[in-house]
């Protein structure tokens, strides 16, 4: 029996996360510099063996802003996939499988939140809360799950009406078995998929609330507001913008990656 090996583009996915997740642990103990001392004798301070990625205007090491800032990045980013992904994934998986009036109803409400661009629903209720990591998780709680749905949706309306699922419900399998045993294991691997991209995305977004003022507020170290505070200072301080840029897209390499393997992986073959 042959053994399955790994796909090498989630093989390398999951190097780059291992190193990034090294750096980012290592960011909570040990940095360079203080990433919350000023010192304003040694502002827009060039990379050199002293500030490895150099310094902002106000004298902070840009080095040491980077990796403490990771853990929050990918903290927020993480948790405003992962809990709209469940909650999404849930209500699709209803819709699709009850049908009728409740994915009717469902549909409905996707639509309305669909005709909305979701960065202009986001802002809209991040400003209503007010700025805030607690208010960043709910916004994107009420707008994100919309993909996700829809996507799982799509899924199981082509899995219910497969041989091997009608072969389970002739044996007496429960609605809840056969949703939960037989159809959302195939039917979440777009949405798992789609996470892993939406990682990313989900950075981005939170940069933009930042850079406007209503996402994580200074001087938390966050990869958004250094891009935000070094555009000001692209020509003459370029690193200060350009090491979180980097960051931001290193991780949405290694999660894009990520995605790809686990589409290879986890799609059923034939």
């Amino acid at each position: 029996m042959s053994k399955r090996r790994l796909d090498p583009t989630l093989l390398v996915g999951l190097v780059m996360l291992l190193l990034l997740a090294l750096l980012v642990g290592l960011g909570q103990v040990w940095t360079p510099h203080d990433p919350f001392l000023v010192d304003y004798g040694n502002t827009l301070q060039p990379p050199s063996a002293k500030h490895w990625l150099g310094t902002d205007d106000l004298g902070r090491d840009v080095a040491s802003r980077v990796m403490a800032g990771g853990l929050v990045d990918l903290r927020v980013a993480l948790i405003c996939v992962m809990a709209p992904a469940l909650l999404g994934i849930a209500i699709g998986a209803l819709a699709g499988f009850v049908g009728g009036r409740v994915d009717t109803v469902i549909m409905r409400i996707t639509d309305i939140f669909w005709a909305f661009p979701f960065h202009v629903l986001v802002i809209a209720i991040v400003g209503v809360l007010g700025p805030g990591e607690a208010n960043l998780y709910l916004a994107f709680l009420l707008v994100n799950w919309i993909s996700f749905a829809r996507i799982t949706r799509g899924e199981v309306l082509v899995l219910r009406e497969l041989e091997y699922v009608q072969a389970a419900r002739s044996f007496g399998s429960t609605d809840s078995r056969i949703i939960t045993a037989h159809i959302l294991p195939n039917a979440v691997t777009p949405a798992i998929v789609y996470a892993m991209a939406d990682v990313v995305l989900t950075i981005l977004a939170v940069t933009s609330l930042s850079f406007l003022g209503l996402g994580i507020q200074p001087p938390t170290p966050e990869w958004g507001l250094m891009i935000a505070d070094g555009r000001q200072f692209m020509f003459d301080a370029w690193w200060i913008a350009t090491a979180p840029g980097l960051a931001i897209i290193y991780t949405g390499v290694t999660f894009a990656l990520i995605g790809e393997g686990l589409d290879t992986a986890l799609r059923p073959k034939g």
